[in-house]
């Protein structure tokens, strides 16, 4: 199993789409809809470090929705990974590592951010 410690019912009903490195430690990108996962009822994704997972809506096209649906799904995977960056920094949610409007700020404007940096060699 990717994870030991994740609820084996959860990574089953949940796709997985990717692992990655967050400071040494690896994190699942889950896919998950509202349907199997209440906690997407609230909000667009979740990062949960207690099993090292980011859970991001599978976000289907409605009416109500962003016209760019999968740029905004990236932003939320973002969102969630900067999150699981900075609980495994020590920032975790008792800390402004928790401030959701930091957090969005970040994800929304890291891909400037890299561009900028690459574009001045600064990597």
């Amino acid at each position: 199993m990717l994870h030991e410690e994740a609820d084996e019912e959860m990574m089953e009903e949940l796709n997985l789409v990717k692992t990655v490195d967050v400071l040494g430690v690896p994190y699942a990108i889950i896919e998950g809809n509202k349907a199997k996962d209440p906690a997407l009822e609230k909000a667009d994704g979740y990062c949960d470090h207690t099993v090292k997972v980011c859970v991001i809506d599978n976000l289907l096209k409605t009416p109500d929705s962003v016209a760019d649906i999968e740029a905004y799904k990236k932003q939320v995977t973002r969102h969630e990974l900067i999150h699981a960056f900075l609980f495994e920094s020590g920032l975790g949610c008792e800390s402004w590592g928790g401030n959701e409007e930091i957090v969005d700020w970040i994800a929304f404007q890291f891909p400037k951010m890299l561009h900028a940096f690459e574009e001045a060699d600064a990597l």
